[in-house]
C-alpha cells in the first residue's frame, strides 16, 4: 500500500510541476498580449549584469529590452538590472527585497552558479541547490514568474577554481525539474548548436576571458532567452536579423 502511496504521490507532483510550467509559459504570453505595462527583473553576477567584458556593447538584459521595448513595441514595459559581480546566490537570497522583491516584478531571470563553483565561496552543490529552491520560492511567494538560465560554459584549464561548474550546472537542471521552471539552458545551446555554428571556436568568438561572454556571446543568450519565450524572430535585429539599411551611404563621385 505505501508503494503506492508513493507513486500516486510522485505522479501528482509531476502533474503539478508540468502544469506550473505551462501556466508560467501561458502567464509570460499573457503579459505580451495585452497592453498592461510589466517589469522584468534581471539578477544574477557579472554576467547578468554585464560588467567588463562586454566593451561597452549591450548585455544580454539591455538586448532583450531592446527586443521587448523596441521590436515588440512595449515601451510601458521596464527592464531592471539588479545583477551584482562576483555575486551567489547566498548573497541573492539575503538581498532578495532590496534587489528583487520592492520592484514588484511580473517575471524574473536569474542566471547564477559560476561564482558559486568557485573554490574560494564554499558553496557546495547542495546548498547551492537548496539557496536555489529557497530564490524560486521567493520569487513564486511575490506572485512573480521566475525564468532560470543556466550560465556559459568557462574555460576550466583556465580556472581551475571553477572546474565544478558543471555539476552546479546539473543542479539547476534539477531545480528546474523539479519546480518545472522555465528554463534556457544557455550550458546546453553554446555546448551544441552554437559549436556548430561558429565551428566549433564558440570560446574564441563568444568569450571575452575564461569565464565572461563578450558582446556577441551575450547578443547569444538573448537569443536564447527569445527562443524559450517564443518572441524569436530571425529577422529582427536583436536576433541577428540584416537591419542595415544603407541609405546612410554616400556613393563618392570623385
Amino acid at each position: 500500500m505505501k508503494g503506492y502511496l508513493l507513486i500516486f504521490s510522485f505522479v501528482l507532483f509531476s502533474v503539478f510541476s508540468i502544469a506550473q510550467q505551462v501556466e508560467d509559459k501561458a502567464r509570460i504570453k499573457s503579459l505580451l498580449d495585452n497592453k498592461t505595462p510589466a517589469l522584468w527583473v534581471f539578477t544574477g553576477n557579472s554576467i547578468t549584469q554585464g560588467a567588463k567584458h562586454t566593451h561597452g556593447l549591450r548585455s544580454f538584459p539591455e538586448i532583450f529590452e531592446e527586443r521587448l521595448r523596441w521590436e515588440l513595441g512595449r515601451a510601458n514595459d521596464f527592464v531592471i538590472n539588479t545583477a551584482i559581480s562576483g555575486h551567489t546566490t547566498s548573497n541573492i537570497l539575503s538581498g532578495f527585497e532590496p534587489r528583487v522583491s520592492r520592484f514588484k516584478p511580473d517575471v524574473v531571470v536569474l542566471m547564477i552558479g559560476t561564482n558559486d563553483a568557485s573554490d574560494k565561496n564554499k558553496i557546495d552543490v547542495d546548498s547551492f541547490e537548496n539557496n536555489l529552491a529557497l530564490i524560486i520560492n521567493n520569487i513564486r511567494n511575490i506572485n512573480a514568474i521566475p525564468v532560470l538560465l543556466t550560465p556559459n560554459p568557462i574555460i576550466t584549464e583556465k580556472v581551475p577554481e571553477r572546474a565544478r561548474l558543471e555539476y552546479y550546472v546539473a543542479k539547476i537542471l534539477t531545480v528546474s525539474r523539479k519546480f518545472n521552471v522555465i528554463l534556457v539552458d544557455n550550458w546546453l545551446v553554446w555546448n551544441t548548436e552554437l559549436q556548430e555554428k561558429y565551428n566549433g571556436a564558440v570560446f574564441k568568438e563568444l568569450l571575452n576571458d575564461p569565464l565572461h561572454p563578450n558582446g556577441q556571446g551575450h547578443k547569444e543568450i538573448a537569443i536564447a532567452i527569445f527562443k524559450e519565450l517564443s518572441i524569436f524572430d530571425a529577422g529582427s535585429a536583436t536576433c541577428s536579423g540584416d537591419y542595415y539599411e544603407g541609405d546612410h551611404f554616400i556613393e563618392n563621385n570623385n
